[in-house]
Order: C-alpha cells, then structure tokens, then sequence
C-alpha cells in the first residue's frame, strides 16, 4: 500500500472568463472542479499507475465531503483527521487574455488546533503501519507546527518505512533536520533552500541524508540522485494543455516505480513521463495510463 499525505486539500477550480477589470463586475464563463492538494493529485496519478493506494488527509466541511466522494478518487481508501470550517478552493483562471490565464487565486482554508495536531500524528502512525511507502505533499493548514513534516518522517523512520517528501520553505528546512530516503524540488525551491540551482552541489550538501534527490528544472526534466548515480531523463511533448499539477505526477510517478522496485533509470522514466503526461490533457492534476506509456519509449536518460 502506498500512503499520500495531503495536509492541506482543496477543490482546485478552472475559472473561464473573457477579461478581467479592476473595480468592476466580472462574469465567469464556466466552472470545472476538480478534487485538488498536491496529496490528493499524487493518490489520484498513483491509482491510475495501478497502485493500492490510501489517501490521508485533513477534511473539512461540504468542501471535504465533495473532495472525498469524488469520481476521481473512487478506489482510493480516504483517511484523516477532521477539521472546523471548510477545505479551500484555488481557482486558476482560463482566459484568452495571456496576461489573466493561469492567474490563480487561493483560499485559506480551515485552521487547525493543537489537539487536531495530536490527533493526526496518533492517526498518521496507524497508517503508516499499514503502508510500504509514503508519500508527503504540499502545504498545511494554519496553525500546524512549522516542523509538522519533520514530525511525520521521524515516525516513518521509526516505523521503518520509507518517505518521498515534496514541499518547500520552512517545513521544508525542518525536514531536513533528520535523514528519509526521497526528496521532489523545483529549481526555485533548490535554490531558496540550498542557496543553489546547481544540482550536483545540492547532492553533495544531502549526501548521507537523503537517499533519492529528485530535482525537476521544467523543459529541462528531471535530474536524479543517489550519492553513487546520477541520471538526467526528459520527454517532448508537442502541446502542452495544463501544467497545474505537473510535479505532482512526476512524485506519483517516481513513488510508483519506488514502489514496484525498479531500478534508477526506470524510475527517472515513470517521473517525467508521468508529469508530461498530465499536461496533455485539461483535467487539473489527472494523468491518464495511456498517455504515460506512449510517453515511456520516448524518454531520453543521460
């Protein structure tokens, strides 16, 4: 079983306008919604891969309730803590006006208290006992400690399962105060973190600490570690519809192939075909089978 955290879901919204004027009454076209939360796109993509997969989450109000019982994540086991208020919405405006498309707009969502923190990590470690892998993504509510995933991966450590982390910031930077075995950044977060977007350097500075460094650079694909190889690997793709969710099916990908015990250049293959994958289609952070194994032969590894 493969177990995707996502701290902080959403129901992520595509916005169809025609323009957008400032201090004045603005018509959406068309609404599409999708279940959202880079955890719960990482369950959604490891489904499709073919994965037993459970999703663990804070659920909060009729937005957590629409989130959970979505299509998308039928056969996906829904775990978690329950919050007050309401799972936020993120919207990501459509327009034909290149300077308003892809603009996105974030709610806050729900607050979480103390003894909801308890409650998580009490839950959280019952899970994990019931998992061979777990993957951690994305954002928390307010009020969850500012080493919350530094807490989690000291109980996977103890519970003797390995970790595939992807957030940024603060979390980030208190994560890595202890050792786990897979890390996802961007170029940005490598270089807010490390002081660096140099990939072989930030390597060298996790050597020992974290044993599968993924770092992703855009058209530039993925770069891939452990502290003995080193492979590039990167896919074409000739029309890109969304990249919203594009990295979190490149987690997905590479936890599948973790996962499914393959070797390093067949996991750098199933990560960037997977977040090629979901730009070929509309669907906010939705891969399609399909798509990645028509992306697999076309992956090019250095």
């Amino acid at each position: 079983m493969v177990l995707s955290v996502c701290p902080n879901p959403s129901i992520d919204t595509y916005a169809w306008l025609q323009n957008f004027e400032i201090g004045q009454s603005n018509r959406i076209d068309r609404l599409d919604e999708f279940p959202g939360g880079k955890g719960v796109h990482v369950a959604m993509a490891l489904k499709e891969l073919g994965n037993p997969v459970s999703l663990f989450a804070n659920w909060a109000g009729n937005n957590g309730e629409w989130i959970k019982n979505a299509p998308q994540l039928s056969n996906v086991q829904i775990l978690g803590n329950q919050l007050k208020g309401n799972n936020r919405k993120c919207y990501t405006f459509r327009s034909t006006d290149k300077a308003l498309d892809n603009t996105e707009l974030l709610e806050p969502g729900p607050e979480m208290t103390t003894g909801e923190w308890n409650q998580f990590l009490l839950e959280f470690q019952v899970a994990v006992q019931a998992s061979d892998l777990v993957c951690l993504s994305g954002s928390w509510p307010k009020g969850a400690p500012k080493d919350a995933y530094l807490q989690l991966l000291e109980i996977c450590n103890k519970e003797g399962r390995k970790a595939i982390l992807d957030c940024s910031g603060i979390q980030l930077e208190n994560a890595l105060k202890t050792t786990f075995f897979g890390l996802h950044i961007n170029e940005h977060e490598a270089l807010s973190t490390f002081g660096t977007k140099d990939h072989m350097e930030i390597r060298n500075q996790l050597r020992n600490r974290v044993s599968l460094i993924a770092i992703t650079k855009g058209k530039e694909g993925l770069f891939l570690h452990t502290d003995e190889q080193s492979v590039h690997a990167n896919v074409v793709i000739n029309e890109v519809k969304s990249t919203v969710g594009s990295g979190d099916c490149l987690t997905a990908g590479i936890a599948n192939a973790v996962f499914k015990g393959m070797s390093l250049q067949e996991i750098a293959k199933y990560g960037v075909a997977c977040g090629a994958a979901n730009c070929l289609n509309e669907d906010l952070g939705i891969l399609k089978l399909k798509d990645v194994n028509q992306l697999l032969p076309k992956v090019k590894l250095t």
